[in-house]
């Protein structure tokens, strides 16, 4: 069943009971509105290609986001405003090279050349400006005192240039601190380069791991990767969040240079220096007075506005309505070529169709007196798929504090049947080849490992709906618990679920169609989820990070 007329606000406050507090978890209500038609519908409308595979800054993102919109608006959902406006508004940057950009260095009293290019470049997200001071060893460059971990200590690193490998402690070891074997989010190098600032520091050099990874490309492909001379199809956007906070250089230099610039010192050799940042517990910083550094880096950033569109729906207790579940998916994909559409059915236009049918399960609740305890916020992301940036400015600049946020459950391709070939390449790295006929009844659940009241929930939820859970994936190579939009949540200390029920050799491509879903089995993912956050909505008690 559709809803077509808008139910507003006061209608549904009209229609709430005074009181659920008397109300179990229980089976909730309106679940049976979810069907495969219904599902079907959306999926294709939302990948159709008048939406043209809904790619980030074209007409068919901004169509699919005023599609989803207009359904909030539809069922009566809340704006962020509280009136019209659906938009959670944030800012991607758009990095340019400029031509003024160079490294100047100094051993002792022998300047030592670097060319652009073969032994340096800036990276994307790098400040604009010249940076002079002498050179520090800060090992990985990771200040993580919750974890045990810094490799600064109480060091004082201030108007020095810091030079931090890539990576992460722990790399190979299932059991490290730092998420297993997984890449953390300390790996990140804007967030070494935003620590090193933090510190002090006027400048940070960043140079590959030695100990624990070859070299692999070229560095002089990796600087045509990163600043190709033909811009691609899909521009490579940075979040405004973290960017517009980082004022130093940041400057990548290969392996062969930085050890060319060590090997007057054996102790320091680079390889020394790669083994010695796996210390446990973080590096003391080793400071070289006799190399001076002379950067400058030149890179412009284009700034557009981007969207997340998102729904309300309020609470009736007086204390819980305060706390808020949020349930997501996110709406772009991968646009257009010349040889066609990426309609992304799968991904994630199904995750989409599951947000929106949800919706009108609780719209449907509210007009038959049952609206959850807790509040509910209906996000659907943009820029999952250019590094989950629009779940990522969420948590940055939330409309919900965070410490309010009880859970989240995000959907993301669930319309299939994981297959996972033999020999399937780098897009199912980590992942053990698998048939669609294995995994007909199965939905992968990850981020259970995070929060084992949130797998109970999950559990119980399915008692309702019988699917086969599969809790895999949490610790893998694959890094496929960070590749969705609940993963910003769980590093923020909320505790997230995604449903996904697994890659497939249609994944990111043209084949991706609305054709290829399971809709039936679809319907029972979304009630399934549905169930999940009835039941999270209405407990006394919110669920916990193990």
């Amino acid at each position: 069943m559709r809803i077509s007329t808008k139910i507003t606000l006061a209608t549904l406050s009209l229609l709430a009971v005074a009181s659920l507090s008397g109300m179990g978890a229980g089976s909730a209500p309106e679940t049976s509105s979810i069907t495969a038609a219904d599902l079907k519908h959306d999926v294709f409308q939302l990948a159709s290609n008048e939406m043209g595979g809904r790619l980030v800054g074209t007409d068919g993102n901004r169509l699919a986001a005023e599609f989803i919109a207009d359904r909030f608006a539809n069922l009566g959902l809340t704006a962020v405003d509280r009136e019209e406006n659906y938009r959670h508004t944030f800012e991607l940057i758009i990095p340019r090279l400029g031509t003024n950009t160079h490294l100047n260095l100094t051993v002792g009293d022998e300047p030592f050349s670097s060319q652009l290019g073969s032994d340096f470049f800036p990276e994307r997200f790098s400040g604009t400006g010249t940076a002079k001071g002498k050179l520090v060893f800060a090992g990985y460059g990771i200040s993580a005192p919750e974890l045990g971990h810094d490799d600064y200590g109480d060091a004082d690193v201030t108007n020095q240039v810091v030079l931090v490998f890539d990576h992460k402690p722990g790399e190979a070891d299932p059991n490290s601190s730092f998420d297993g074997m997984m890449l953390s989010e300390y790996s990140r190098s804007v967030r070494k380069a935003l620590e090193a600032q933090q510190r002090g520091a006027v400048a940070i050099l960043l140079v590959a791991d030695v100990h624990n990874h070859s070299t692999g490309r070229s560095f002089s492909q990796r600087m045509s990767d990163t600043w190709p001379r033909v811009q691609g199809r899909v521009p490579r956007y940075h979040l405004g969040n973290w960017v517009n906070e980082l004022r130093i250089p940041a400057v990548r230099i290969s392996a062969e240079h930085a050890e060319r610039l060590l090997m007057d010192s054996e102790n320091d050799s680079l390889s020394s220096l790669a083994q010695l940042a796996d210390t446990p517990g973080g590096v003391t910083p080793i400071e070289r007075p006799d190399i001076r550094v002379d950067i400058t880096a030149t890179v412009y950033r284009e700034r557009i506005e981007e969207h997340n569109v998102v729904g309300l729906i309020e609470g009736t207790d007086p204390v819980l309505r305060n706390e808020w579940i949020i349930l997501c998916a996110h709406y772009d994909h991968e646009g257009t070529t010349s040889n066609g559409v990426f309609n992304g059915a799968d991904d994630d236009a199904s995750g989409i169709a599951g947000l929106l049918e949800i919706a009108e399960a609780y719209a449907l609740a509210a007009q038959n007196g049952q609206r959850p305890k807790r509040s509910i916020l209906l996000a659907a992301w943009n820029a999952e798929e250019r590094g989950l940036l629009g779940s990522w400015a969420y948590t940055v600049e939330p409309l919900i504090p965070l410490a309010d946020t009880v859970a989240v459950l995000n959907m993301d391709m669930i319309g299939r049947n994981e297959e996972v070939p033999e020999n399937g390449g780098r897009r199912f790295y980590g992942l053990e080849p698998q048939t669609a006929e294995s995994n007909k009844n199965a939905v992968n659940l990850l981020g259970y490992s995070f929060s084992n009241d949130l797998r109970l929930t999950a559990e119980a939820a399915n008692t309702q709906i019988g699917l086969q859970l599969r809790f895999r994936y949490d610790d893998s190579p694959s890094n496929l618990v960070r590749r969705s939009d609940h993963w910003p949540f769980l590093t923020q200390g909320v505790p997230a679920l995604f449903v996904h029920t697994g890659l497939h050799p249609d994944y990111h491509t043209m084949r991706d169609q609305p054709e290829t879903l399971n809709y039936e089995k679809m319907s029972q993912v979304v009630r399934l989820v549905h169930e999940m956050s009835w039941s999270l909505a209405q407990s006394d008690q919110r669920p916990h990070l193990n």
